[in-house]
């Protein structure tokens, strides 16, 4: 059997690797009353703007993400960066999030959302991605072949902290 790349296959074990700390944050939505679409349209509708405004503007701290399933995976130059974009008056996020607690108000339980943020330390994470496209931290750091001292999960914890 011959197998041949594509360009969401990549046949080979890659690892991820990022300079310096990072921030990863984690966001979704669950709609608990599909029927209600103007509760929930909105916040759909907001996001791709959201993402765009930050994939044209690199000096706000986005470094990469993806959605998986319903969750929203970003990596951010740091928290600061993160939390700075969130609150800015002059993007497209604050103004989307008074949107939503609005309708929120109007249309109470109709929408869930959720986020997480985590503070990642050099060191302090390792990655490994076999016969997969760029993925998670592969799309937001530069992936490099896992192999000699990143062959292994404790290999790549040790590459990192040094």
């Amino acid at each position: 059997m011959t197998r041949t790349s594509t360009p969401d296959h990549r046949p080979t074990r890659l690892t991820a690797e990022l300079d310096g700390p990072f921030a990863v944050f984690l966001i979704g939505a669950r709609i608990n009353q599909p029927w209600n679409v103007p509760a929930w349209l909105p916040i759909f509708r907001a996001m791709p703007r959201m993402l765009r405004e930050l994939q044209t503007r690199p000096e706000l701290g986005l470094l990469g993400g993806q959605t998986h399933g319903g969750t929203l995976i970003q990596y951010w130059r740091s928290a600061e960066h993160l939390h700075a974009y969130a609150h800015a008056r002059d993007h497209a996020h604050l103004p989307a999030w008074r949107a939503f607690n609005q309708t929120a108000r109007r249309h109470p339980g109709a929408v869930g959302i959720w986020h997480e943020t985590y503070l990642i330390q050099p060191g302090a994470y390792e990655t490994v991605y076999v016969d997969m496209p760029p993925f998670g931290l592969g799309r937001a750091g530069t992936l490099t072949p896992a192999t000699g001292r990143r062959q292994s999960a404790q290999g790549r914890l040790n590459a990192q902290a040094t």
